[in-house]
């Protein structure tokens, strides 16, 4: 299994700084979110480990904020020493599919997406987390619409 920090690491990957394709914190936390949400959904598995938390701007990996909280709302850099080795093919080609799909939203616009969608309105309140079986159940009926 995979980190959420190689799935952002990924992503970061792909984007186009020179023709503006940028990834800020709030956009790279979504698209993170949407990757396990559908990951759940299609391989009944999760694709990382660590907890996704109910924020007030929607779904956020607290790991994942805490690294790249230094950029602000700006754009994040790749990393130079990314490694795409470490994924197989059936995992980059499902990254691909996630990353056309979302990233030509803004963040602000993935996340008022998140915030009208179940697993974000039935997080458990109390523990602020949004619970794996809740993504898994609603991403199912997303990739039967």
């Amino acid at each position: 299994m995979i980190s959420c920090f190689q799935v952002a690491d990924y992503f970061l990957a792909q984007q186009d700084t020179e023709s503006g394709d940028t990834i800020s914190n709030l956009k790279l936390q979504k698209l993170v979110y949407y990757a396990q949400g559908f990951h759940l959904a299609i391989f009944d598995a999760p694709l990382f480990n660590e907890p996704i938390a109910a924020w007030t701007h929607g779904p956020v990996i607290p790991e994942l904020y805490q690294k790249f909280k230094i950029y602000g709302s700006g754009a994040i850099p790749c990393s130079a020493d990314i490694d795409l080795t470490r994924f197989d093919e059936e995992t980059k080609a499902f990254l691909d599919e996630i990353y056309s799909v979302f990233n030509q939203y803004s963040g602000w616009t993935l996340r008022n997406m998140t915030h009208e969608e179940l697993p974000w309105k039935e997080r458990e309140a109390d523990a602020g987390v949004i619970s794996l079986e809740s993504m898994k159940s609603y991403f199912k009926t997303r990739i039967n619409s």
